[in-house]
């Protein structure tokens, strides 16, 4: 197994698919989306490997030959589907919350990294108050450039004023590793979203574990040493 960085201080999830239990409902949003502006369903594999872009730059890929005004039909339809869906369909993943508890308790710096507007960001954090106060910053692909470009971690990596040595990006898809290895932060899978293990070696991750609670027990093996 490899050693977590010595001087590991930051710990950047992703949201969907890493925290949140929501692939399920981001599929079936797109398929409403593209339903919603007359297009023809593009299925549930093809809507998967979009997950964790920004939302622009996921109908780029599933609709590349789209006007802007069709463009506009799917988001529109995206977000009547995702905002008209209520955040109790989409759970935190088992032990999520606790994990984060546990980790800031320790001392860690905890961000999020998404490829959600800020506006989706903002809506599930406020139905889970314990875990939001934890987070003491994040990015969303609307304020910034989406997942694989390495612009979200590199801001967060200067609002901590924090070598990339110093982080530790945690995600469940591809655009995750590549986004972290682009920056020079260390990748880490975790297996209980869009992607498997195999695919995220592939893309950089240093390894993997098979969801977010397996973190502490990795990290906390001496108290940080920055305390």
């Amino acid at each position: 197994m490899i050693l977590p960085p010595d001087d590991c201080r930051l710990i950047i999830f992703d949201w969907d698919g890493t925290l949140m239990d929501s692939i399920s409902t981001i599929c079936g949003c797109l398929a409403h989306a593209f339903g919603y502006a007359g297009l023809a369903d593009r299925g549930t594999q093809q809507y998967r490997e979009i997950i964790g872009l920004g939302l622009e730059d996921a109908l780029a890929a599933l609709a590349p030959d789209a006007d802007r005004s069709t463009r506009e039909r799917i988001l529109a339809g995206y977000r009547e589907c995702f905002f008209g869906t209520p955040v109790r369909e989409m759970p935190l993943f088992p032990g999520v919350e606790d994990t984060v508890v546990q980790l800031a308790d320790a001392g860690y710096e905890i961000a999020v990294a998404t490829g959600k507007a800020r506006r989706g960001l903002d809506r599930v954090l406020g139905e889970h108050p314990r875990l939001a106060a934890c987070i003491s910053a994040s990015r969303c692909a609307d304020e910034s450039r989406s997942k694989p470009d390495p612009l979200m971690l590199r801001e967060l990596l200067r609002h901590y004023d924090l070598p990339p040595a110093a982080a530790i990006m945690v995600g469940d898809t591809v655009h995750d590793m590549e986004m972290a290895v682009a920056a020079g932060v260390l990748p880490v899978g975790v297996l209980c979203g869009v992607h498997g293990a195999e695919r995220l070696d592939a893309s950089g991750a240093a390894m993997c574990f098979a969801d977010p609670t397996a973190l502490p027990g990795w990290l906390i093996r001496k108290r940080p040493r920055f305390e």
